[in-house]
């Protein structure tokens, strides 16, 4: 009977030693153990990217928290339930609290382990024991609840809210509609730098149909290319609004303003062969290895200024333009905003139909109402015809509304009735390309900021949707391609090279459809829809004001998704706060130097006041001998990205601080996760291609 008093009862015990963390299951442990990612929807990993099962928790059926920052109540491990105990002493409690106090003295988040990019750290070499309580570790009691708190855009744990990830193929049909649904969200990034650039070169409304769907075509094909043999991860291709600005400086320098005949064509040939050589500075950068090197320069606080910068770069576009018609302007940016904040919870069939297709809805009903004061007759003026010429027109009347009747009509474009309903873009369909080094050199600097955009997206797209972030490899092996993907734009004449495109993330987290087959085949439908021309001619039939004002959308968007890479840094840093604040006041302030120099107040020029800052080539401060060095100095002085980037760069790796503080991207290890089955699937070459050049170590596992 004395066996059966608790108090005289044995303790169970000695514990069997834990498994070797590198025996991995076939299957994502994540889903296995019912674990919850510390941060933004990374799981456990070292510096190294080694990969390591996370500690049992020992008080299951656990709650959080929200004051306290711990779990209680109850957990599942591997989905069933363990009884714990109900409360914790008093004085347990007190000294916990010290413990949490002593934290937040380290500069460490409250009621966390250290974290660094979403990765908890390796645990620290134990010490000698003493009086105080032993510290709780990563996944015992203590959990990180702000990233679990108000997250209805998917930036949280991505096996409990991604409806697809990446390997996953549902049905045709499923993957058909999610496929499409995921390409008419992007719709903004993909068709509104072909409707900037292609009228400021002087092009026609026939030229812009063809751009438009010379870009859609490639960008069906880049995009299948990348899922294929680039980084592998669902990330749509396209023109990137970082070849903008570079590209509407060249649009805009002095040799072409005085051109007779055909400009666009002119200058289309030179920007294709700035591309190409661009592109081919990249694919180097890329399987050369070159890349792998970089990485370690590039953080989340150098990303997050340089690309915020390439949306505050456009400030002077946005709203300017959408002036010309305030009616229709307005109307389009306030639905678009109603959509995508008031009515972004709003879900029809499951959908959040208002979120995710914020933007086309937008178009759509701005261009009805567009369409209904035309035929009204509120922007017809007796004896005024918008196809007059304005320098032939004699009458006052019609001068002062001239340019109200061009950008608030809908029927002043005949895109849609001249283009033809099938067309094959091809191959130089514009002629040869011109090389010539100075714009070349542009072009490679700016190849540079594309990859480092590219850097933000894989990373922060492989938390949603893969088992582990891509290995520096990986990586490299994607940029790599897409480089070889811009020399095809260059070939075919888009205007600008091909990317992946900043948006990706942010779309990806609203529909919650990470599978790679879905965008495989929304790229086929893309290409398809490309060969109707009459697509492209109604895509090119877009007001110019609502263009404006969907731009004012996207670069906003642009913005915020760039600062958004902060959330792997401790962004209430003061060393990341003065960084980030001297790299976009700079940004913007040492341009503004380049773009105001030797320009008078009352100087009458013919482009127009929102293309004046892409002039600087011509005034710039940078005047020597050789005119060449002048235009690209002054070019990449005036470039926003281009200076934030360099003063982010320089201070984040010069000015002391810790990894956890700096967020250091943690990219998996090639050996370790050549050993997990998921990883490996996640990432390698289709068709054996892999294999062959396994030797290659710097593009691959």
């Amino acid at each position: 009977m004395s066996s059966s008093d608790p108090k005289s009862r044995q303790r169970p015990g000695p514990w069997p030693p834990a498994p070797d963390s590198s025996s991995m299951p076939p299957a994502s442990w994540a889903k296995r153990t019912g674990f919850r990612p510390k941060f933004s929807g990374e799981t456990n990993a070292t510096d190294s990217g080694n990969l390591a099962l996370p500690p049992r928790s020992k008080d299951s059926h656990a709650h959080t928290d929200l004051e306290a920052g711990r779990l209680r109540g109850s957990s599942a491990v591997n989905g069933e339930q363990e009884s714990v105990k109900a409360a914790q002493p008093q004085l347990e409690k007190a000294k916990d609290e010290s413990v949490r106090r002593r934290r937040d003295s380290d500069s460490l988040p409250k009621g966390s382990a250290p974290v660094q990019n979403g990765q908890t750290l390796p645990p620290p070499p134990p010490s000698e024991p003493t009086n105080q309580p032993r510290r709780p570790a990563r996944n015992e009691d203590v959990v990180d609840v702000l990233p679990q708190i108000g997250d209805d855009d998917g930036f949280v744990a991505r096996h409990s809210h991604m409806k697809y990830e990446l390997r996953d193929t549902p049905g045709l049909v499923p993957i058909g509609l999610y496929g499409f649904q995921h390409y008419i969200s992007m719709l903004g990034s993909l068709i509104l730098i072909p409707l900037v650039i292609v009228p400021a070169m002087g092009g026609t409304y026939e030229d812009t149909s063809n751009v438009v769907s010379t870009v859609l075509f490639v960008s069906g094909i880049t995009t299948l290319l990348h899922i294929s043999f680039g980084s592998r991860l669902p990330l749509i291709q396209g023109p990137s609004f970082v070849f903008l600005a570079p590209a509407l400086a060249i649009i805009n320098s002095p040799e072409f303003q005085g051109l007779n005949g055909n400009n666009f064509k002119h200058i289309m040939k030179e920007l294709q062969g700035a591309i190409i050589i661009a592109s081919a500075f990249q694919a180097i950068l890329g399987y050369s290895g070159l890349m792998s090197l970089l990485l370690r320069l590039i953080h989340p606080v150098v990303v997050a200024p340089t690309i915020a910068a390439v949306g505050l770069s456009f400030y002077s576009y946005g709203f300017p333009l959408v002036g010309a018609c305030l009616e229709i302007g307005v109307v389009q940016i306030l639905l678009v905003i109603i959509f995508s904040l008031y009515l972004r919870k709003i879900s029809i069939l499951g959908h959040r139909i208002f979120l995710i297709y914020a933007v086309p809805l937008g178009i759509v009903i701005t261009w009805a109402l567009a369409f209904l004061l035309t035929e009204a007759g509120v922007y017809s003026y007796k004896g005024c015809d918008t196809n007059v010429p304005a320098s032939n027109i004699i009458s006052d009347h019609c001068r002062r509304h001239v340019s109200r009747m061009k950008h608030c009509r809908v029927d002043t474009s005949h895109a849609l009735k001249s283009s033809p309903w099938f067309r094959f873009p091809y191959p130089l369909q514009w002629g040869t390309p011109v090389f010539h080094w100075k714009t070349a050199i542009i072009m490679c600097v700016v190849s540079v900021i594309s990859s480092v955009d590219s850097v933000g997206s894989y990373h922060a797209a492989s938390l949603l949707v893969a088992s582990r972030p891509p290995s520096p490899g990986v990586l490299s092996r994607g940029i790599g391609l897409e480089g070889l993907s811009s020399i095809l734009a260059g070939l075919w004449g888009t205007g600008t090279g091909s990317t992946t495109l900043t948006e990706n993330v942010h779309t990806i987290a609203v529909t919650k459809m990470g599978s790679r087959r879905a965008v495989e085949l929304g790229a086929c439908i893309l290409i398809v829809l490309s060969l109707v021309g009459k697509v492209g001619g109604l895509i090119a039939s877009i007001p110019d004001v609502m263009v404006a004002a969907l731009l004012c959308f996207m670069w906003a968007m642009l913005t915020a998704l760039g600062l958004s890479n902060l959330r792997y840094s401790e962004a209430g840093s003061s060393r990341n706060i003065i960084i980030v604040g001297l790299s976009l006041f700079f940004s913007l302030s040492v341009p503004a130097y380049f773009q105001q120099y030797g320009i008078s107040p009352g100087s009458n020029t013919s482009v127009p006041s929102y293309f004046q800052p892409y002039v600087v080539a011509s005034h710039g401060p940078f005047n020597s001998k050789s005119g060449g060095l002048n235009f690209v100095l002054n070019t990449l002085f005036s470039l926003h990205m281009v200076i934030g980037f360099l003063v982010a760069i320089i201070l984040d790796n010069t000015v002391p601080g810790s990894r956890q503080e700096r967020g250091v991207y943690v990219w998996s290890d090639p050996e370790t996760a050549r050993r997990e089955p998921a990883v490996t699937k996640d990432y390698e070459l289709p068709f054996r291609v892999g294999r062959v050049f396994r030797w290659v170590k710097w593009v691959g596992f």
